[in-house]
């Protein structure tokens, strides 16, 4: 779906008690920086930014009202730095950015923003590096926590995250990475 089409497609369909928002989509687009062009970071610019922006505004007046939650998705490659990933590092990072720009600012309406910063997770959009069993067991070695994530480990955070249960919570970047951004 293009980006024009997500957000207008909220348009009058925002419920006034809307109380939280999960912008989560997504896409791996890894490769050497001497072979990505402009076009490659600004479509993944476009995806992952200007799109959480776009639907923000849409939901923006609903969450201000009804002091809520947005809960955005960065990567564990901001911090880590690993080759094939300054494409989407470049993107996750202005998440980063957005995220706690965003929670300062909507903070005196009582929402809270955060981002959820996993690493490679079991997804079909994983599938095609996860399926080769040797490139999986090498990824799950490289996590402290010996596997890669399941797609529950950041549903449940986001869950937490949405929930008035982290009405303290706003301007974190939390990783959900097995240990990877954190321990040796």
């Amino acid at each position: 779906m293009a980006l024009d089409t997500i957000a207008s497609g909220l348009n009058g369909q925002v419920p006034a008690d809307c109380k939280g928002f999960a912008y989560c989509v997504g896409d791996i687009a890894l490769k050497p920086f001497k072979r990505a062009v402009p076009a490659d970071f600004l479509n993944c610019f476009s995806l992952h930014v200007v799109g959480a922006i776009e639907v923000l505004k849409v939901v923006e007046p609903a969450l201000k009202k009804n002091g809520g939650s947005v809960v955005l998705f960065s990567s564990v490659a901001v911090q880590q730095g690993f080759t094939n990933h300054a494409v989407v590092s470049s993107a996750k990072g202005a998440i980063e950015g957005l995220t706690r720009a965003l929670a300062a600012e909507l903070a005196p309406s009582k929402v809270r923003v955060n981002a959820i910063a996993p690493s490679i997770s079991q997804s079909a959009m994983a599938a095609p590096i996860l399926s080769k069993e040797e490139v999986a067991a090498k990824l799950a070695k490289e996590h402290p926590l010996g596997r890669v994530g399941e797609a529950e480990d950041s549903a449940a955070l986001a869950y937490f995250l949405l929930s008035n249960d982290a009405s303290w919570v706003t301007g974190q970047i939390i990783g959900v990475d097995g240990g990877r951004s954190a321990v040796a």
